[in-house]
């Protein structure tokens, strides 16, 4: 991925946030830039690892949930916002993003964003990338953590950042964070458990989804942190509208399905790896669970 198309999908991203009270669509997109459909939803995909469909879809639908908490605006009026031109779309759509009705989260007042704004880096170049370049995180670490956190809350529905920061600290003293970092740029993130081998956390930024960062972090558990363990992590259901790739990385990396879960009240299903190894049968009633790291 050259500058050009670094800089072409960060005027896309512009444009986008500067419309998402109306209806956007890829050729209005493309347009308004002066640009090829057609190249802008291949560079858009490549760069930030989504189409531009759902980032604007995800987009849109967290600017609705905040008005939905913050604002006394109508329904009916928030999705015309949205672009949707009936409640009823606006409240199929959003449902299927945030898995309850819009007068539901309205009426429980806890926001939280589906999608933040992606900030495209220019300058994309970062070299090879090597086991070497991950290492144990330490606390000034965890100002650039948050801030590649912020750009994957696609991957972690109900984050509260107060709450995970403070499990974060916790995490670096207990020395089972890792951050993987290049030419100054953090990268990639994950948090662990030495004790049932659960990946907690794995952010990987999204302009560089595609170069095999999450391999490099598997790599790296299983021969440092540890070995001859079976690694699990959760992740979005089968058909979940929200997901933006993640089963697929996963099943891509060599991890199998298990269960279905419920974590903070929202479906999701466990992956193991390596498949074939034995593993305690302890996860399999496991509901309403909450991240420990």
């Amino acid at each position: 991925m050259g500058k050009r198309t670094a800089k072409t999908v960060k005027e896309a991203v512009s444009y986008i946030e500067e419309h998402l009270d109306g209806k956007l669509t890829l050729p209005a997109v493309a347009e308004g830039i002066h640009y090829s459909k057609y190249h802008l939803h291949r560079m858009f995909r490549e760069t930030t690892g989504m189409t531009m469909h759902d980032y604007i879809l995800r987009r849109q639908m967290t600017e609705a949930a905040k008005l939905l908490v913050f604002s006394r605006r109508p329904v009916i009026e928030i999705g015309y916002m949205c672009g949707y031109e009936s409640q009823q779309a606006f409240t199929a759509a959003f449902t299927a993003m945030y898995k309850i009705p819009p007068a539901e989260y309205r009426r429980r007042q806890t926001f939280y964003p589906l999608q933040l704004r992606f900030w495209i880096r220019e300058e994309t170049g970062i070299g090879r990338i090597e086991k070497s370049d991950v290492r144990l995180a330490e606390m000034d670490d965890i100002p650039e953590w948050m801030e590649l956190v912020r750009l994957v809350i696609d991957g972690y529905p109900y984050l509260d950042e107060t709450d995970y920061i403070r499990k974060l600290k916790r995490a670096i003293c207990q020395k089972r964070a890792l951050i993987l970092e290049k030419k100054k740029e953090t990268l990639g993130v994950l948090c662990f458990s030495r004790k049932t081998g659960e990946i907690e956390f794995l952010g990987v930024h999204p302009q560089y989804r595609n170069v095999g960062i999450q391999r490099l972090f598997l790599e790296v558990l299983l021969e440092t942190y540890l070995p001859e363990q079976k690694i699990s992590i959760t992740t979005y259901r089968r058909k979940d509208r929200a997901d933006t790739g993640y089963r697929r990385e996963l099943l891509e990396l060599g991890f199998a399905e298990r269960e279905l879960l419920v974590e903070y009240g929202y479906p999701v299903q466990r992956f193991v790896y390596p498949p074939d190894m034995k593993e305690d049968t302890a996860h399999a009633n496991t509901t309403g669970k909450e991240t420990t790291f």
